[in-house]
């Protein structure tokens, strides 16, 4: 493939954060090479990215490529002078074994970097998580976590957290082993739970906290917390790490405060129980949702999170990367507001349209 010296590679094209990359991507002039697992997926995209930004002129094209094989990496990241590597498996629910999230989350991500490596990129940005920093600490509130910070794989750790972990590690240690004259530069962003608008009804997992207390599926709030950042906020770390020159070889969290399920519930009361929303704002013990858990797999989850905090800095993406996010309660208004207007959250009191059948349309 030819290059134009101003095309972007963004692996996992369907998911929520690549779309807001790519969308973002275009805006500013690049152009877009998405990879999708299955060609099947392609109109999404085209569809929910062409709803936000002039996709025409070829500025965005799509292959298939999956992180399970070596197929279509290659020619996917030729010609690309950039590679956001975003794509990496999230389990909506416990996987039966801890090796169906880590092994394509690691193995998928040597692939992509060893496609950026024969394709001469110059900067790979790598979508990681807080889950590679935060994990198998006390995490009681009496630290805060930063960059130099890495999770522990301790044995309460879960399979999800240790991929994000794995692969992290195993992207540094693939670039440092490289040869010097085909090394090319790497950026980690480490996001916190990512939430905003939604675009349609494939709704990201980690939106569901959002959904669940509007539509009162929990009956109150959890000892749960985590630190939030707006998906339009990842998405423009990811082009700031991909242009800033001093950000090669850093990692940036990108996250807010810990931000409790109350606090969620209660601004989601405020902002739309005037509109007959009727949020739960109470307290529940832990055993609540040990018993949800073990019908509710999105419950299960999140068991193990019961009491912890997630206590990160992001000076260094504000420092480095000039990155200004959204307020939490900004964000959690916009995502419930999506929600609504895209029919994930059924509005209270609205009847659905009945349909009268005639004698010509029976």
């Amino acid at each position: 493939m030819q290059t134009d010296g101003k095309t972007v590679l963004v692996t996992g094209a369907s998911g929520f954060v690549a779309m807001q990359c790519i969308v973002q991507l275009l805006q500013k002039g690049y152009h877009v090479r998405g990879t999708v697992r299955s060609v099947q997926r392609s109109a999404r995209v085209t569809e929910v990215v062409g709803k936000q930004v002039d996709t025409g002129g070829g500025r965005l094209t799509l292959v298939q490529a999956d992180l399970s094989s070596d197929e279509g990496w290659a020619q996917a990241a030729d010609g690309c002078s950039w590679v956001l590597h975003v794509a990496s498996p999230v389990p909506t629910a416990p996987p039966k074994t801890a090796d169906e999230v880590i092994v394509p989350a690691r193995d998928g991500t040597l692939r992509v970097l060893r496609a950026a490596a024969q394709a001469r990129v110059k900067r790979v940005v790598m979508t990681s998580s807080t889950s590679a920093i935060l994990y198998g600490h006390r995490r009681d509130g009496s630290k805060t976590y930063d960059e130099n910070d890495w999770s522990l794989l301790t044995g309460e750790v879960g399979p999800y957290e240790q991929s994000k972990t794995i692969a992290e590690r195993a992207a540094w240690d693939f670039v440092k082993n490289l040869p010097e004259n085909e090394r090319f530069e790497l950026v980690v962003i480490n996001p916190g739970v990512v939430l905003g608008p939604v675009p349609d009804k494939g709704l990201s997992v980690s939106g569901e906290v959002v959904r669940k207390l509007l539509t009162r599926e929990m009956p109150g709030c959890p000892n749960l917390g985590w630190a939030l950042v707006d998906v339009r906020d990842v998405a423009s770390a990811h082009i700031a790490a991909m242009t800033h020159p001093e950000a090669a070889g850093q990692r940036f969290i990108v996250a807010s405060e810990h931000v409790s399920m109350l606090q969620i519930a209660q601004v989601l009361s405020r902002n739309f129980g005037p509109r007959g929303f009727k949020v739960p704002t109470r307290r529940l013990p832990d055993w609540v949702l040990k018993l949800v858990a073990l019908f509710d797999k999105t419950a299960a989850l999140a068991v193990n999170e019961l009491g912890k905090r997630q206590d990160v800095s992001s000076e260094r993406a504000r420092k480095v990367l000039g990155w200004t996010p959204r307020s939490w309660e900004t964000m959690v208004v916009d995502t419930a507001e999506s929600m609504i207007q895209c029919g994930l959250v059924p509005v209270p009191g609205k009847r659905m349209p009945v349909v009268k059948h005639t004698a010509e349309s029976t």
